[in-house]
């Protein structure tokens, strides 16, 4: 069954590529949106926030609008599954290294994301995955912060913390993950993402972003970042 904000999403979608919507309008505003559609204002903002993901609309102070080349990079991938059974993002030999963890003043789309108001804070968390000497992805997750108290490893860089974080998040909140969803592009690294990969400023990665929720909103948005030399695949039934 297809999520409201899923819905909302391709509505949006579907204007902009029949030309009804063009590079450079203004979308309606959150509320207008809301009612609208019927919506609650988190249905829509999730939805918006995978518009800006797949590169559809580009947000400002002033509002969101239709970026100037839009184009679909939606994508399904295995991680919840992985995350489902094994309680961790991490395959088989893979490490993690916790680079930072703190409650922070997030980003607008971030704060949007998570239907709360500018200057209101959440929990990030930085880390890299690597293999042996190889470094295979940069990730930042967020969480909202009444996870805080409840799950105190999010707050922890020590080396073993966070291990199995996806099931102390499960049974720590009583919230469990119902829906999911990727969405990944092609771009070149930034300083700080090739210093944390190991590769030089403006080598091609792939970027994407995961935003895992329930009925009650998100419950973690990450941002990640492969290097070039990786590849990824999925399993799935027909």
């Amino acid at each position: 069954m297809t999520t409201p904000n899923v819905r909302i999403a391709e509505h949006y979608r579907q204007l902009i590529r029949d030309g009804a919507l063009r590079p450079g309008d203004q979308l309606p505003s959150v509320r207008a949106m809301s009612e609208e559609h019927g919506a609650a204002t988190a249905t829509v903002r999730a939805a918006m926030g995978w518009l800006r993901t797949e590169g559809w609309i580009v947000t400002t102070q002033r509002g969101s609008f239709v970026a100037d080349e839009p184009t679909n990079t939606t994508a399904p991938a295995d991680r919840l599954e992985r995350v489902r059974r094994t309680g961790s993002i991490l395959a088989k030999g893979e490490t993690k290294r916790v680079l930072s963890a703190a409650t922070i003043v997030p980003p607008l789309y971030v704060a949007e994301l998570f239907d709360q108001d500018p200057g209101m804070r959440v929990i990030r968390r930085e880390y890299v995955i690597g293999s042996g000497r190889a470094r295979l992805a940069l990730e930042v997750d967020w969480f909202p912060l009444a996870f805080e108290e409840l799950v105190p490893d999010l707050l922890s860089t020590a080396p073993n913390a966070g291990a199995n974080l996806f099931v102390q998040i499960e049974t720590g909140t009583g919230r469990t993950v119902t829906h999911g969803r990727d969405a990944m592009h092609g771009r070149a690294a930034d300083q700080r993402e090739a210093a944390h990969l190991g590769i030089a400023t403006g080598d091609p990665i792939l970027a994407g972003a995961h935003e895992w929720s329930d009925a009650d909103g998100v419950i973690v948005y990450g941002e990640w970042c492969l290097p070039q030399r990786l590849t990824i695949g999925y399993e799935y039934k027909i």
